[in-house]
């Protein structure tokens, strides 16, 4: 499968709704820029999110300018102009007719030529909306090019007296995902599921977690992933109680089970699921307990999915199956009420049971209203649902039956006009399921 195989996003209509935002403004979009890994090293290129939700332009040193009305053109693509030179040693480059015929952007022209023309556009704006506090670098320029154009103030120009960070206005278009940004999200989710999968098929006792990674992001790529949506976790044993464990060195132990929270990256949509599994195929009966709480509190959590409830409504659902859960097994003693006032859950859930998905793996969004409340969904969101326990050995409150054992149960949800549809759901979760595809091994 090639990313190419899906439809093409319309850019254009992207850029339109943004501009429609800033009618008197100007909106300044930079990719990413290269990151250097060591030495002469870069570590691979992914576009900023932002520009590429915008663009879908892949390469670096890049910059979109869009200026409602301007005579000259409204839609600016500053890029890298041909370099036959260049290109033997670091690959292709689309210059600035392919930029043209790629983007569907009429005025495309040299990056060299920036900080000479931008200032010119920022003339006689208003409003100037662009990415702040995320690079100094970028802050700093941006400062200048404004500058540059107050400089002219006495002539009668005018320039940009209000500054607007561009996630107010471009995160909430990101927020709501349209029918071409779900196929491409169902294809990084149907990977994602389907490396899982091998890794349920393939985990054994002494197999490292490394090893156990790459099996998985094997498969990732065998089906057109070339990257990960973020950097794996493996954790077997109590490693699986570090929420952010990315390790991956130690051997699977058998008795253990094994935390496996991984995501493709496809056509740059992230999957992101967490599945946690018996590293020698069988649940213990401790081990079985926990993963069936956690389990319905998942299932409680993807009840209170829908249209027109709030945001937090799951994260709720899911916190209030855990907590009983946690009295029934005698880990908490306190009231239920005493347990949610004073957070005492928090010793084996301390995180939120989801977030938004898309393009970032933590997507772009508000979790809130203008007015402090928490906001509500809406179709064509996608979100996580991801619960979980975690019973650290260090932690002195965790009975010793369940001690080591950390376990995370997450899907991608996407909201829609009935209820919720589950997209990761060809990753078994159920125990049975588990443990019948873990029998029938590599």
């Amino acid at each position: 499968m090639s990313s190419h195989d899906l439809p093409r996003p319309d850019y254009a209509a992207r850029r339109r709704r943004l501009m429609e935002r800033l009618p008197d403004g100007v909106a300044i979009v930079p990719t990413a820029t290269e990151k250097s890994r060591n030495a002469d090293v870069h570590y691979p290129f992914r576009p900023d999110s932002d520009f590429w939700y915008l663009t879908g332009f892949a390469e670096p040193e890049a910059l979109l300018v869009l200026v409602p009305g301007h005579p000259d053109g409204e839609e600016w693509l500053f890029c890298r102009p041909r370099d036959p030179e260049r290109e033997i040693w670091d690959g292709r480059r689309a210059g600035l007719e392919g930029a043209r015929e790629l983007c569907g952007i009429q005025q495309t022209r040299s990056i060299v030529e920036l900080d000479s023309l931008l200032p010119e556009l920022l003339q006689n704006r208003e409003l100037l909306c662009a990415p702040l506090g995320r690079s100094a670098d970028f802050d700093a320029r941006l400062m200048l090019w404004r500058n540059q154009a107050r400089s002219r103030s006495r002539a009668g120009i005018r320039y940009p007296q209000e500054l607007v960070d561009l996630g107010f206005l471009l995160h909430e278009m990101r927020v709501i995902k349209d029918p071409v940004e779900l196929e491409h999200l169902r294809a990084a989710v149907g990977i994602s599921a389907a490396g899982h999968r091998h890794g349920m098929r393939v985990c054994r006792p002494g197999m490292t977690e490394y090893q156990l990674q790459a099996e998985i992001e094997f498969v990732f790529q065998r089906l057109g992933a070339r990257s990960v949506a973020y950097p794996s976790i493996v954790g077997g044993g109590p490693n699986a109680c570090i929420l952010h464990y990315t390790e991956n060195r130690d051997a699977l132990a058998d008795g253990d089970l094994v935390l496996v929270d991984a995501g493709a990256e496809y056509g740059n949509y992230a999957g992101d699921i967490t599945r946690s599994y018996p590293v020698n195929g069988v649940f213990s009966p401790a081990q079985r307990e926990v993963y069936a709480l956690v389990l319905a509190s998942q299932k409680a959590a993807i009840a209170a999915l829908a249209p027109g409830r709030s945001v937090a409504d799951y994260h709720e659902a899911a916190v209030a199956v855990l907590v009983d859960g946690l009295r029934d097994l005698k880990i908490l003693s306190e009231s239920r009420e005493a347990i949610l006032e004073q957070g005492l859950y928090r010793s084996f859930y301390m995180h939120r049971t989801g977030h938004w998905l898309g393009l970032d793996v933590h997507d772009a969004g508000s979790y809130r209203q203008r007015d402090g409340n928490w906001r509500m969904l809406e179709p064509g969101m996608v979100v996580t649902v991801e619960p979980g326990l975690y019973f650290s050995p260090e932690n002195p409150a965790c009975p010793e039956r369940y001690r080591g054992i950390g376990i995370r149960i997450e899907d991608d949800c996407l909201i829609t006009a009935e209820g919720v549809e589950v997209l990761s759901a060809a990753a078994p979760k159920e125990i049975d399921e588990i443990e019948a595809l873990m029998a029938l091994g590599g």
